[in-house]
C-alpha cells in the first residue's frame, strides 16, 4: 500500500467545505478532512506534503486536444504572437537558419489580425526559408500554407480540392498536407511530441486528455502510442476518440470510448468553411457541409446499438441544425432512452439555435466546448464579428444555454488550436463576451473536471471525495479563495459562507490564473514544481 498525506492547504471537495488536509491510498482517495484529524494519518505514509496553504482541487480534463499536434507545436515555430505577416515571415526565415529539422512546422497564424489580412504565399515562404519543407498551420488547424518544396514531397496536394495555387491548403488539400506530413515524419518523432503534449498537459494540472483522432488528423498508431506512454510512466490518462463516418468496428478495435469527435460536419469560421445557413460577412460562400442528416442519424444508430459513444465536429448553425436533425431521426429508430444511454457527444457546437439546443438537452448529448475559443474571436471587434456580424456571433458558444436547456458541458482547449491552461478556460466561460451566456465560475470549474469524466461515460472521477480516484493538482493561487458569480443574476444565498460552497480561486480578468505546482494521476506524481514542495 502506498499513502500520500496532503496537509496544511485547502481541499476543494463537496464533503467538506473547510477541509485542509487529504489522504491518498493506493491510487484512491480515502480521506478529507482538518489538519487535527490528519494526524492520524501521518503513522505509514509514504509522504507528508505540507501545502503551505495552497489549493487542492481534482486535476483537471481536456475533453478536446490533439496531442502529436500539440507537441510538434510546443517544440516548432509558434506564430501566434507575430502581430504583421512580414513577422511571421521573419520567424520563419530566423527558424529556417537555426533548424536542420526535415519539415519545418509553424503553428498559430491569424491573418486577421494583421493589417495586411491574407495569408503567407508559397513564394513568400520559399524567400524566408529557400528550399526548405515548410507546413504552417493557420490557428483553427483547418487550413495552412505550405512551400513548393513541401509540394515536391507531397505531389498529390496539387491534385486535392481546396488547393491555391498560391500554397494555401484547405478542406481535402489541408488533409492531404498533413497525410504527406506524418510520411515525412518518422514514428520515433510523433511518439515524442505525443509524450512532450501529455508532460505539458501534466504540468498545466491536467489528469485526462481525450485525445480526438480521425483519419485527417493523425495515423491510428498515435492512439496505442499514447496508450502505451501512459502505461509506462505517471501521466495524465489518455481517453481515445476515433472520427470516422460508420468506422464503429475500428474504434473497437483501437480500443476508443466512442467512433466520436472530429468526425467533422463541418469545417471552421476563421478558414470560411464552417457551414451556415446565409454567407459568410466577408466572403460570398456559405461554407462546407461534409455530412448529411441521414449520414449523422446512420452513424449515430451504428454507435448506439454498439454500445459506442458517437459524435461529430460541429462549428456552423446550418451543420448544428443538420446534425440536431439526424439525432432527432436517430432517436425514433432506437428510441430516446437508448441515445439518453449512449451519451453521445458533440465538439464546439457554437452556434447552436435554441431548438438545437432543446433537442441536445432532451437526448442527452454532451457539448464540448472550448471557451477560450470566445475569449481569442469574441466580441464586438473579435474574429466571429468580422466573418459571421454581430448579430450571428453574439449568441455563439452558448454556454448559459447549454446548461438551462439540461446539456450536459465539458471543456476543454482544441489544443494546439489554444494551449492547455484549464483556469483560463474557466474564466472565459465565467466572462463570456455575451452577458447572457455566462456561467458562475463554479459550473465552469465542474465543466472542466467532472464534466470531461463524464462525457467519457465515466462517473467515478472529477471529484475529490472518498473512493474517487486521486487524480489531483496543487495550486500556488495569487489572490483570494472566494465564491464568484460574476452574473449578479445568480442568488446571493450561493456567496454566502453559510451555504458551505466549496471556494475557488477569484478568476477576475485583472488578476493572474493559478500555477499548478503538483499533480497526481491515481495517485502518482505526473508532474511536480522543484522545490516548491516539502
Amino acid at each position: 500500500m502506498t499513502r500520500t498525506l496532503l496537509r496544511g492547504g485547502y481541499v476543494h471537495t463537496p464533503a467538506d467545505p473547510h477541509a485542509s488536509a487529504l489522504c491518498v491510498e493506493d491510487g484512491t482517495v480515502v480521506w478529507t478532512g482538518d489538519d487535527d484529524a490528519a494526524t492520524h494519518f501521518t503513522d505509514g505514509a509514504d509522504r507528508v506534503v505540507d501545502l503551505d496553504g495552497r489549493l487542492v482541487t481534482p486535476a483537471f480534463v481536456d475533453a478536446h486536444a490533439h496531442l502529436a499536434q500539440t507537441g510538434f507545436a510546443l517544440a516548432g515555430l509558434d506564430l501566434t504572437g507575430a502581430v504583421t505577416l512580414g513577422e511571421a515571415l521573419d520567424l520563419l526565415g530566423s527558424a529556417a537558419r537555426a533548424s536542420a529539422a526535415p519539415v519545418l512546422l509553424g503553428f498559430g497564424w491569424d491573418e486577421t489580425a494583421w493589417p495586411e489580412r491574407r495569408p503567407p504565399t508559397r513564394d513568400e515562404l520559399d524567400r524566408a526559408a529557400p528550399g526548405r519543407v515548410v507546413l504552417l498551420g493557420r490557428i483553427d488547424e483547418h487550413s495552412a500554407v505550405v512551400s513548393s518544396a513541401f509540394l515536391d514531397a507531397c505531389p498529390e496536394v496539387v491534385h486535392a480540392e481546396g488547393y491555391d495555387v498560391a500554397g494555401l491548403v484547405v478542406r481535402d488539400a489541408h488533409h492531404a498536407a498533413r497525410a504527406g506530413l506524418f510520411r515525412l515524419q518518422p514514428a520515433s518523432a510523433r511518439e515524442d511530441a505525443i509524450a512532450r503534449a501529455l508532460r505539458e498537459a501534466a504540468r498545466r494540472g491536467l489528469g485526462m486528455v481525450h485525445e480526438l483522432g480521425a483519419p485527417h488528423i493523425c495515423p491510428p498508431e498515435d492512439l496505442a502510442v499514447a496508450r502505451d506512454l501512459t502505461r509506462r510512466s505517471p501521466l495524465p490518462e489518455v481517453v481515445a476518440y476515433w472520427g470516422e463516418l460508420g468506422a464503429v468496428d475500428r474504434a473497437v478495435e483501437l480500443g476508443c470510448a466512442g467512433a466520436a469527435g472530429d468526425l467533422c460536419v463541418d469545417g471552421s469560421i476563421g478558414s470560411w468553411t464552417s457551414a451556415l445557413h446565409a454567407p459568410y460577412a466577408d466572403a460570398d460562400t456559405t461554407g462546407n457541409l461534409y455530412l448529411s442528416a441521414e449520414e449523422v442519424a446512420d452513424h449515430v444508430v451504428a454507435c448506439t446499438r454498439a454500445g459506442l459513444q458517437a459524435g461529430f465536429h460541429v462549428i456552423g448553425d446550418r451543420a448544428v441544425a443538420e446534425v440536431a436533425a439526424g439525432l432527432r431521426a436517430a432517436a425514433e429508430v432506437v428510441g430516446t432512452p437508448a441515445l439518453l444511454q449512449a451519451r453521445h457527444r458533440l465538439e464546439h457546437v457554437e452556434m447552436a439555435s435554441p431548438d438545437d439546443v432543446r433537442t441536445l438537452g432532451e437526448l442527452g448529448v454532451t457539448a464540448s466546448m472550448q471557451p477560450v475559443f470566445d475569449a481569442y474571436w469574441g466580441g464586438e471587434d473579435g474574429l466571429y464579428t468580422k466573418r459571421l456580424d454581430a448579430g450571428r456571433a453574439r449568441p455563439m458558444n452558448a454556454f448559459a444555454s447549454m446548461n438551462r436547456a439540461g446539456v450536459p458541458l465539458a471543456f476543454g482547449s482544441d489544443s494546439p488550436v489554444t494551449p492547455f491552461d484549464p483556469w483560463a478556460g474557466v474564466r472565459a466561460a465565467a466572462w463570456h463576451h455575451t452577458v447572457e451566456e455566462r456561467i458562475t465560475v463554479r459550473s465552469a470549474f465542474n465543466a472542466s473536471t467532472r464534466g470531461g469524466w463524464r462525457a467519457a461515460r465515466r462517473d467515478e472521477g472529477g471529484v475529490l471525495a472518498v473512493g474517487a480516484p486521486a487524480s489531483l493538482a496543487v495550486w500556488d493561487v495569487p489572490g483570494d479563495l472566494v465564491v464568484q458569480t460574476p452574473d449578479a443574476r445568480v442568488a446571493a444565498w450561493s456567496t454566502d459562507p453559510r451555504a458551505g460552497v466549496p471556494h475557488l480561486p477569484d478568476l477576475h480578468p485583472d488578476l493572474e490564473l493559478p500555477t499548478c505546482v503538483l499533480t497526481l494521476v491515481a495517485g502518482e506524481v505526473a508532474f511536480e514544481e522543484s522545490g516548491a514542495l516539502t
